[in-house]
């Protein structure tokens, strides 16, 4: 097969490199230098086994900025362009993804179109009928920062929103190039697998909300956060995992993800959706008090990644926790190897690690790193378990 994908993002580089393991894989992009890096075999982001198979498997895996030569011909165009919540609108911009359905339609309208693009509950169907196709369908992404790849060759599970003959052809590629055998796979309507995707994403938010809550009464009431989980984590039921209590949720999925849903429920009676949304504001709100109360003059901000071993900031709770105190007066500092600007929102950058800490009188952090541990007494995190 030839396969297109479009974006090389997370989802878009992890699918193209499982499926270029069997299958012709052309990627598209509008970044050149993310082009010229691939076709140089070396990963734009960060995780390592993109990063390792790209160096040293055997992948029929090119890229290219020019969309003829990555569409034409291409049996299968899988589309992983990103999709921003817009809070004007109260929907997902599905407008990247609307952009390649274009494109595609105008240069190899057989090709069979995957949707991985988060998108609102019925997008898909709307999508049919706007423009007179069948050839086009949706399929969720479960994949993990940091471990997209590794999440395709071991998935927890394929889900497919469609039942067509292409649907399980697309399904059995993924199962041929996955490390992982007898794969639990899964063939629903298009509607139906937009859905999984937003109540899987919005169930793992409100684990993060719960856990978070915990620790904020805790915290409050002068208990050991670290005890009540492991009591609570003891119930097989409940689980000792994904129970670490954070700055909030963050990253490319969670904060969009749930408030898409809670759009969905616009003439839905629901309670739990829109508290879970609201959680995340709150535990922001009761961070930035904590931080407040210690009366700093300046505040170092170490990482604005999400979590240990990622290169992504994006709508990372921490940003909130800065805007907040900035908001009070206090001055922030950011430290965060990433960046190659002096500034970020107004705040400085300083990279240098030794001057970042001595003029830092708190330093807050996400998850804790080994690198602070001369400033521990500075230190403020709400990183129990030092993991993910």
């Amino acid at each position: 097969m030839k396969i297109a994908v479009v974006g090389v993002g997370y989802v878009g580089l992890a699918n193209g490199i499982l499926l270029a393991q069997h299958n012709e894989v052309v990627a598209l992009d509008i970044d050149a230098q993310k082009v010229d890096l691939l076709n140089k075999k070396i990963s734009p982001i960060k995780d390592k086994d993109i990063s390792e198979y790209l160096a040293d498997e055997s992948l029929n895996f090119s890229a290219t900025l020019d969309a003829e030569k990555a569409l034409k011909n291409a049996d299968y165009v899988i589309v992983a362009t990103p999709t921003n919540y817009d809070p004007e609108r109260n929907f997902f911009d599905t407008s990247s993804v609307e952009n390649v359905v274009n494109e595609v339609l105008s240069i190899n309208p057989q090709a069979y179109i995957v949707i991985k693009s988060t998108v609102p509950v019925g997008y898909t169907e709307q999508l049919k009928k706007r423009y007179h196709i069948k050839n086009i369908m949706f399929s969720p992404e479960f994949l993990r920062e940091g471990m997209a790849l590794h999440d395709n060759l071991y998935p927890t599970r394929i889900i497919v929103g469609d039942k067509s003959d292409e649907a399980r052809e697309y399904a059995k590629m993924l199962q041929d190039g996955a490390i992982k055998k007898d794969i639990q796979t899964l063939f629903v309507g298009s509607t139906e697998a937009e859905a999984i995707k937003l109540f899987a994403n919005t169930y793992l938010a409100l684990r993060v909300a719960f856990f978070n809550e915990l620790d904020s009464y805790a915290e409050m009431r002068k208990l050991s956060t670290k005890e009540i989980i492991h009591g609570v984590s003891l119930d097989p039921r409940i689980g000792d995992f994904y129970n670490n209590p954070s700055f909030g949720y963050g990253g490319y999925c969670l904060p969009k993800d749930t408030k898409q849903l809670l759009a969905n429920y616009s003439d839905v009676p629901q309670n739990l959706i829109a508290a879970v949304v609201d959680a995340n504001r709150t535990r922001k709100d009761f961070i930035a008090d904590e931080v407040i109360a210690r009366k700093p003059n300046t505040v170092g901000i170490y990482r604005l990644t999400m979590k240990t071993n990622s290169d992504n900031y994006r709508a990372s709770a921490i940003q909130g926790i800065m805007k907040r105190i900035k908001a009070k007066g206090v001055k922030c500092i950011v430290y965060e190897p990433t960046l190659h600007d002096n500034d970020f929102g107004g705040s400085e950058v300083v990279n240098d690690i030794s001057s970042f800490k001595k003029r830092s009188d708190l330093i807050i952090t996400n998850r804790w790193d080994e690198l602070l541990v001369d400033v521990k007494d500075k230190v403020f995190t709400r990183d129990i378990f030092s993991r993910d």
